[in-house]
């Protein structure tokens, strides 16, 4: 009863003793050009990996660039993992990525039992990848009968290899993950985690798990644990319950059937109450077991205790890492900022100081020490805005300078923070004037053609006289942002594209704007070029014009339809008047002329066919010059009426 007392807390401290370190795993065959733009998205993928993960409730996928700069990145944690803990493993082992694989394309690291984190040139989601892999024994031998113990634990692995390669639950994070145990002994049990990525098929995982009970049987068959790690799969077993994954599962009978075994030399273990023939008194194994258990103990929970704040200190990150010699990002380290600033000139993003609220997160207002005000734009964790929309909006707006844009100051990219800080605008944005009651009298029809005039100019600026050539693809009050003079400075470009010198159209699978303001080939097709921002540009100057958003149901007939549809209609019927369209706040201080022109420029812009619309620089010319004489517009995109909900 003694011994066995005393084993248990022995295995107690082993238990606590053992510290389960990051394994990266650089690859071996691909290589990529330091500091260029694949190592500048690898940095900043793995820089904002953690707090993506940790909104995603414990997985997130992700790719970002193009070309050979393109990148494929997934983080998870086990399910269960404290979002804290979680957002520490993942940081720890994208340091340790950025440490240790310097310049090779596909690497990972299974930081047992919290972590996965992986990014490589090509996706790897649903695909098998067996190599390179890493496998470790933990110090040990078999507490008992060797093959007692190998038998219970082949049993073991067949149930976790079925429930693991089976399981689908719904959310992805779940997908391919199990925890499992089996009594060895009273005190001893022999526990396991096997985990797949979520996306490869149940054969792949299964394929995968099974080539890694094969090579712990190799390596590591006489040790009482240890772990495989593969590109897409991981598998642990130990005789001690790791970080709390075992806290809450239940027992599944093992599946019936041989598993593949190789051979086994595993020596019985000797008795512990032998020496040299003679028998020791429990006195002397108490006096001798005893003192060093409790000093192994302490030590072990000191050095538990310094490895775990070395290990998982949160990454600050430095500008200079990520945008370093990358063609895309010149001189953005000059724009960063340190978060106890920002902190400071917003009051700790207090409520006093906020301007508005959305999707992506929060935007307050802040004084710097030198009485700059400033705009911050502060990224919730679960905002629909992620890091590569972060990343556009920093290299694209740098690197824009109009009078018509809204103009960048710098930003901040520290623990979990994405943060862009913009001048200071006191009007805040065209949506706020044109669709409130009570603010939309502030703008007469002078200062509504100077707005429409200024997007132009914006929009002029971005398509042709930019270097890059930029679309910005999400135009709409809203991110039209006004000054003191109520000047318009366009905004927002988290989903801006960059085009090449004579490029004119691309295409994306990932659809992303606002409804209302899409043209039909982008929202339909995935097809976006200049000429569905210029279809923007006409839905804004129709709700300029008219004070009511796009998605407002005007009556015709017996059918509702939209603002461009209404326009479009009473066009057609010939007996267009704009007195039934204007802002009934402007009362006859407006030119009708004027405001004729504007229509009839806006619908030339909603033209179903891109190629019919007119490019940026004639609009310009169409509104600052009557003499120019507009073509008849053809049929809108979108016509289709809907009922009143």
């Amino acid at each position: 009863m003694w011994l066995n007392s005393l084993f248990l807390i022995l295995c107690l401290v082993l238990a606590v003793s053992f510290d389960y370190v990051s394994a990266v795993v650089c690859g071996d065959s691909m290589f990529f050009t330091p500091n260029g733009t694949y190592d500048t998205n690898r940095r900043l993928v793995l820089a904002t990996l953690a707090s993506n993960v940790i909104s995603q409730d414990g997985y997130y996928n992700v790719s970002v660039g193009e070309g050979p700069g393109m990148i494929y990145a997934l983080g998870m944690c086990i399910p269960g993992t404290e979002p804290q803990t979680c957002s520490d493993c993942i940081q720890a082992s994208s340091k340790y990525l950025l440490q240790d694989c310097q310049n090779q394309t596909d690497s990972y690291d299974w930081s047992p039992p919290f972590c996965y984190v992986r990014y490589s040139n090509s996706s790897f989601y649903d695909e098998i990848t067996l190599k390179p892999q890493y496998a470790e024994y933990y110090t040990g031998d078999i507490p008992g009968n060797v093959t007692e113990f190998n038998r219970l634990w082949e049993d073991l692995m067949r149930r976790m290899i079925t429930a693991t390669s089976s399981s689908t639950p719904g959310s992805p994070a779940r997908r391919h993950y199990t925890v499992d145990m089996i009594p060895f002994t009273g005190f001893v049990n022999i526990y396991a985690l096997m985990q797949c990525i979520p996306w490869i098929s149940s054969e792949d995982c299964q394929k995968c798990l099974l080539e890694n009970v094969r090579r712990q049987q190799n390596c590591c068959s006489k040790y009482k644990g240890g772990s495989v790690r593969r590109p897409v799969c991981y598998s642990l077993t130990d005789t001690s319950p790791f970080f709390g994954a075992f806290d809450n599962i239940t027992l599944s009978p093992p599946p019936q059937g041989p598993l593949p075994q190789a051979p086994r030399t595993s020596p019985p273990l000797g008795d512990l109450t032998k020496k040299d023939g003679k028998t020791i008194s429990t006195r002397t194994i108490v006096a001798i077991v005893v003192p060093v258990a409790i000093i192994v103990l302490l030590l072990a929970l000191g050095f538990a205790f310094y490895r775990r704040r070395k290990s998982y200190k949160p990454m600050k990150l430095q500008t200079n890492d990520i945008f370093a010699a990358d063609d895309d990002m010149t001189n953005t380290h000059q724009l960063q900022y340190d978060l106890n600033t920002i902190e400071a000139a917003t009051d700790n993003f207090s409520d006093e100081n906020k301007l508005g609220e959305g999707g992506f997160g929060v935007v307050y207002k802040g004084t710097f020490s030198n009485g700059t005000e400033i705009a911050v734009k502060r990224l919730t964790r679960t905002s629909r805005q992620g890091f590569q929309e972060f990343k556009n909006e920093v290299v694209v707006v740098a690197k824009l300078q109009h009078n018509n844009l809204v103009r960048l100051l710098g930003f901040c990219m520290e623990r979990e923070e994405k943060i862009l800080v913009y001048e200071f605008l006191c009007n805040k944005s065209l949506d706020m004037f044109l669709f409130d009651s009570t603010s939309r009298p502030q703008l007469d029809w002078p200062k509504r053609y100077n707005i429409i005039e200024g997007i132009a100019r914006g929009i002029l600026y971005l398509h042709r006289d930019s270097r890059p050539k930029v679309i910005h693809r999400d135009l709409k009050a809203s991110n039209i942002l006004l000054d003191a003079g109520m000047n318009p400075k366009i905004a927002d470009f988290g989903l801006a594209k960059i085009f090449a010198v004579e490029q004119t159209r691309d295409e994306t699978s990932r659809i992303a704007g606002t409804y209302g303001y899409m043209a039909p080939e982008y929202m339909n097709l995935g097809q976006f070029s200049m000429e569905s921002d210029v279809y923007s540009f006409g839905v804004l100057v129709l709700e300029i014009i008219s004070g009511h958003t796009s998605s407002r149901f005007y009556r015709i007939g017996d059918t509702d339809c939209n603002l461009v549809t209404y326009a479009w209609k009473i066009w057609r019927t010939g007996s267009y008047a704009a007195e039934e369209f204007v802002d009934p706040t402007f009362g006859d201080n407006y030119q009708i002329e004027q405001v004729t022109r504007c229509i009839h420029i806006a619908l030339l812009c909603h033209q179903a066919d891109h190629a019919d619309r007119p490019k940026i620089c004639k609009i310009n010319s169409m509104l600052t010059s009557s003499k120019i004489s507009l073509p008849a517009p053809h049929e809108p995109g979108f016509l289709v009426p809907s009922r009143r909900a």
